[in-house]
C-alpha cells in the first residue's frame, strides 16, 4: 500500500486541517467533535442542510459544504459513520430558528446515529427533518445496509435542496423536495480495482487484472455479479439499463445525468462512458438536459465509475442551475 498520508491515525484529522487551510472563506473546521460548517453560519431565518458520512468518499460531503450547498457536514474515520455527538453540534451550530434537514445516506451506521442526533436536537428545541437516499437499483441489501444503498442522488440532492434553502423555502418544502429528488433518481456503479483502507493496509477485495464487480457500494463491499472485464460501451450498458428500467424512466423525460468516477479514474474514461451513455438514452427517447462529470462520490483510490440518472421537472431544474459556491462545486457566482 502507498499513500501520501502521515499515519493511519491521523489521514482524516490532517486532512480536515488541509481543507481549513484551503478555503478559509467557504468554511470553518471545528474540532472534538469533528465537523465543518460554512463560513459565516448559522445563516438567520435559512434552513439549515446537514450531511455527514464515513471518509474516504471525498470531496463529499465537507467539499459540499458552503454557499447554495450544505451548511455543515460530518466526517467519520474512514467509511465508518460520525457519531451523535458530532451531529448534534454541526446541527446547533447551523440553526439559523428555520429548522434543520438531516440528508442521510442508508448505511445502518448513519440512519441510527442521525435518528439519535435529531431526537437529542428536538429536545433542545431544534425542529429537524430528515430525509434518507435509497437510490442504488444494483441490490436490495447489503453488509452495511437494510434496503438500497445511498449513493449518487446524494450529491445532486444537497445542490438541489442547498438552492431551495438558499432560496428561502420552509423546511416542510425543502423536505418535499429532498424526498422528490430521492424518488425520482436511480443510481448504479462498478469497479475495476478494490480500494485500500489506511487502516487495513491491503485492498479491501481481491479482484483479477481481467475481471471487473457490477453493482459494488461506495464502501467496496460487493454488488451483483463478478465478471470479465468489458468495453466502456457494454458497461455503460449494463448500468444505465438497469438504471432507467427501475424507475422506470419514459420516452420524453428530461433528465440529470452524473457519471462519477470512484476515484481512481481518469477523466478521459468518465468521458468515454458519458458519450456512451447519451447515445443510449438518445435510443430510450430520454433527454439528458443536464450533466455533471468527474469524481464528487468516490471510495479512496479505487478505480471505477457510477452512473446517476435523475428525472427533471422546472422546480429541480431551477434549484440545479441555482448559483453555488463550495470546495467541489461552483458556478453562478
Amino acid at each position: 500500500m502507498k499513500k501520501l498520508i502521515n499515519s493511519p491515525e491521523t489521514v482524516v484529522g490532517d486532512a480536515l486541517l488541509g481543507m481549513a487551510a484551503a478555503h478559509p472563506e467557504l468554511i470553518q473546521v471545528h474540532f472534538d467533535p469533528d465537523y465543518i460548517t460554512r463560513a459565516g453560519a448559522p445563516v438567520r431565518g435559512k434552513v439549515g442542510l446537514l450531511s455527514g458520512g464515513g471518509s474516504g468518499h471525498e470531496p463529499m460531503h465537507g467539499g459540499f459544504v458552503g454557499y447554495g450547498m450544505l451548511d455543515a457536514a460530518c466526517p467519520g474515520a474512514v467509511f465508518t459513520s460520525p457519531v451523535p455527538d458530532q451531529m448534534l453540534a454541526a446541527t446547533k451550530a447551523i440553526d439559523g430558528g428555520a429548522g434543520v434537514l438531516h440528508i442521510v445516506k442508508n448505511y445502518t451506521g448513519d440512519v441510527m446515529n442521525f435518528e439519535m442526533a435529531a431526537e437529542l436536537a428536538q429536545m433542545e428545541g431544534i425542529e429537524v427533518a430528515s430525509v434518507i437516499t435509497n437510490d442504488d437499483v444494483a441490490v436490495k441489501d447489503s453488509l452495511y445496509t437494510a434496503g438500497r444503498r445511498g449513493v449518487g442522488v446524494t450529491v445532486l440532492l444537497e445542490k438541489i435542496c442547498g438552492g431551495a434553502a438558499e432560496a428561502g423555502l420552509p423546511l416542510a418544502e425543502v423536505t418535499r423536495i429532498a424526498q422528490n429528488v430521492n424518488a425520482q433518481g436511480r443510481s448504479m456503479g462498478m469497479a475495476l480495482t478494490s480500494c485500500a483502507v489506511p487502516a487495513a493496509g491491503k485492498p479491501t477485495f481481491e479482484i483479477g487484472d481481467d475481471e471487473m464487480e457490477i453493482g459494488i457500494g461506495i464502501h467496496g463491499e460487493p454488488g451483483r455479479q463478478r465478471m470479465k472485464l468489458q468495453s466502456a460501451r457494454e458497461i455503460t450498458e449494463m448500468l444505465a439499463s438497469a438504471i432507467l428500467d427501475d424507475l422506470p424512466f419514459n420516452r420524453g423525460d428530461q433528465v440529470l445525468a452524473f457519471v462519477n468516477g470512484m476515484g481512481g479514474t481518469p477523466l478521459i474514461e468518465l468521458y468515454v462512458v458519458y458519450n456512451d451513455l447519451v447515445k443510449l438514452c438518445g435510443d430510450r427517447g430520454v433527454t439528458i438536459s443536464r450533466n455533471l462529470i468527474g469524481n464528487y462520490i468516490t471510495s479512496l483510490e479505487m478505480a471505477g465509475c457510477s452512473i446517476t440518472l435523475l428525472k427533471l421537472d422546472d422546480e429541480l431544474t431551477r434549484f440545479w442551475d441555482a448559483p453555488v459556491h463550495t470546495p467541489a462545486l461552483r458556478w453562478g457566482r
